[in-house]
């Protein structure tokens, strides 16, 4: 029996193949046959190309249906799929061309399958181990040369049947995807559950505000990151009238902002269904579906995640063990090494804490802790306060170097106010080592793609503020 991960999406792909899986903006839509057969011909294509099982696949594309079709090809014929944003530059290109060497580097997905059109569709699927490599996701590599992280095909089948099972995915189901698909979140989350479901997308090539609202009316599930959140809450059209047809919204890739989750819920009556996740193991905590869904928390680990806080503190970096944890890093068994404990715990590199209820809620990450005097400080206590003061959108807290407290904490706030004043109010809440020694205001906090604010960009441009 094969564990191929394709194998266990085409299974449920609903009977009736003239079923819509994409609904594309302007009215017209492929059914999940036409899709099939695409995933054949491209297929066929991959084989005709000279592409091996274990061969790696490289796939820089704008977002398109064509893109989900080489996906799901590569994975039918076994090779390893390898998604890269479709706005790294050509160095950064080339370090993941030598890195992972795959047997086909492709830029333009239409025209390679439109030369599949004579070819004949491969049916076969390929056998595939569960421990055998479905993808490989490179992280961001802020802190370094990126890592590719290499999930298999039972990790990826694993998390995908716990997240369907846990957000209530059925057939009934309709999914607007406004992701980007080069990332797990748009990639692995977004259509794995679908296609779990054998249900339709309402398919949007990118994030758009007014195309969003409008697909909500079509549409039952809708996953974003934060800053489609507080887009939505500034436009107008954001009503309880437009979002009466939503079972949930979820959100994920970077902290939701309380203030967020209630303006959210004011105007639409819906609560936000947060949860965490990362490239080395896609989904790892989720809010329940049905239960109470706190402002702030990520929720509880999925079934068969065991999830420990390190170092014997409240407070400390989270630890995962679980199905569907990668495999490590490519070609960095030394990092890999590291980055497990010795009874094989995952070091997530974030920092949290449990409460007695077993929930989980993120402080940051370790490397953004800062050090000031000789104390800790964890960013996320400052921010959260931050953010609750007239005239801050958001605001992010990192540390640079002082030549007196070793750190010093800076706040960088998005939108406009009086320093002084919101230093004074802070210090009437923190103590004196937590308190921001300078607030610097800005028009919009630096984000990578998936909306996480940048803060070594943060560290790199404030580094000589107290020099």
């Amino acid at each position: 029996m094969s564990d191929n991960l394709y194998g266990l999406l085409a299974s449920r792909f609903p009977t009736d193949r003239s079923r819509p899986c994409f609904r594309l903006p302007g009215g017209a839509a492929i059914a999940y046959g036409d899709f099939e057969t695409r995933i054949g011909l491209a297929a066929a294509a991959l084989r005709s190309a000279g592409v091996q099982p274990g061969d790696r696949v490289a796939l820089q594309v704008e977002k398109s249906v064509e893109a989900v079709v080489i996906y799901l090809a590569a994975l039918k014929v076994g090779a390893v799929f390898l998604p890269l944003n479709a706005a790294y530059t050509e160095g950064e290109v080339d370090y993941f061309l030598r890195d992972a060497e795959p047997a086909l580097f492709l830029r333009d997905a239409q025209a390679f399958l439109a030369g599949a059109a004579d070819l004949a569709p491969e049916l076969q699927v390929e056998p595939r181990a569960a421990d055998d490599l479905a993808a490989i996701i490179y992280t961001s590599g802020t802190t370094g040369r990126s890592k590719g992280a290499m999930l298999t095909h039972g990790a990826l089948a694993a998390n995908a049947l716990a997240l369907h099972e846990a957000w209530g995915f059925s057939p009934d189901d309709v999914l607007l995807h406004a992701l980007p698909i080069f990332h797990v979140h748009g990639l692995f989350v977004a259509l794995h559950c679908a296609f779990l479901s054998g249900c339709p997308m309402v398919w949007l090539n990118r994030f758009d505000e007014a195309a969003v609202l409008e697909g909500l009316a079509d549409a039952t599930v809708m996953m974003g990151v934060p800053t489609f959140y507080t887009r939505l809450l500034a436009h107008p059209g954001l009503t309880r009238e437009v979002t009466a047809h939503m079972r949930l919204f979820i959100s994920g890739s970077a902290p939701l902002l309380e203030s967020a989750f209630e303006g959210f819920e004011a105007r639409t009556g819906h609560r936000i269904l947060e949860r965490y996740g990362m490239s080395e193991a896609v989904i790892i905590t989720t809010n329940p579906l049905d239960g109470e869904r706190k402002p702030g928390s990520v929720g509880f680990p999925l079934p068969g995640v065991d999830l420990r806080i390190g170092g014997g503190q409240e407070t400390g970096v989270i630890e995962i063990r679980g199905p569907s944890v990668f495999s490590g890093y490519w070609r960095m068994p030394e990092k890999t090494a590291e980055e497990f404990t010795a009874d094989g715990y995952f070091i997530t590199g974030d920092v949290g804490r449990l409460d007695p209820d077993g929930r989980l809620w993120i402080s940051g990450r370790a490397k953004d802790l800062i050090i000031s005097g000789g104390y800790n400080v964890y960013p996320k206590e400052v921010e959260l306060l931050l953010d609750e003061q007239t005239g801050v959108r958001e605001s992010a807290v990192v540390g640079v170097p002082h030549p007196d407290f070793g750190e010093g904490v800076v706040a960088v706030g998005e939108g406009q106010g009086d320093e002084a004043a919101l230093i004074a109010a802070l210090r009437s809440r923190l103590a004196g080592y937590k308190t921001p020694k300078r607030v610097v205001f800005v028009d919009a906090l630096p984000r990578n793609a998936m909306g996480k604010i940048q803060k070594a960009l943060l560290r790199q441009t404030y580094a000589d503020l107290f020099r």
